[in-house]
């Protein structure tokens, strides 16, 4: 029975040791500080090409530090308002600039979140042929996840995951 205890606490202590070292690389490995020049060129080309169809867009965000992250965590939880993110900093595609969020804005510059409304009048949810459009242009959309919808949320991975980027791995700067 002594050997049973002394490997798991063996294991334990090679997991700890595991635990330790991984959240070391994290903190050495400096963070972004802006969105990624593919990125941004893809949501300039959202923006236009939307227009082109008669639907105008706001990028309500895209690059957003960890801190901004860890404030946004925060809402619903630890201050008031409501919860508006299940990531905390570090763990969001926005944070390492490969993220955007959109909204339909009207004519009279109101900016809403709307996925049914069909401004441009071809019997179509304008939402929904923004993200087409995103989709064409190789982002990722919230709307398509399993559990949690962001539907306001685009992201370009790169094959990269959350953790691949916390370890310093980065996408290339151009295409």
């Amino acid at each position: 029975m002594k050997w049973i205890t002394r490997v798991v606490f063996v294991s334990l202590l090679g997991f700890l040791v595991f635990l330790i070292i991984d959240e070391m690389r994290k903190k050495n490995v400096p963070m972004p500080t802006e969105i990624h020049p593919i990125v941004a060129e893809k949501r300039d080309q959202l923006i236009q090409r939307a227009a082109k169809k008669g639907i105008a867009i706001v990028i309500t965000d895209d690059f957003r530090s960890a801190e901004e992250q860890d404030e946004l965590y925060a809402r619903g939880r630890s201050t008031e308002g409501t919860v508006v993110t299940h990531v905390e900093g570090g763990e969001s595609y926005h944070n390492y600039g490969l993220a955007i969020d959109f909204a339909l804005q009207l004519k009279d510059g109101t900016v809403v979140w709307d996925l049914e409304r069909d401004d441009n009048k071809n019997g179509k949810s304008d939402w929904l042929e923004v993200v087409r459009i995103g989709k064409e242009l190789g982002f990722e959309w919230g709307g398509d996840w399993v559990g949690f919808k962001d539907y306001p949320h685009l992201e370009m991975d790169f094959g990269l995951s959350i953790r691949e980027l916390q370890y310093g791995e980065r996408p290339p700067k151009s295409k």
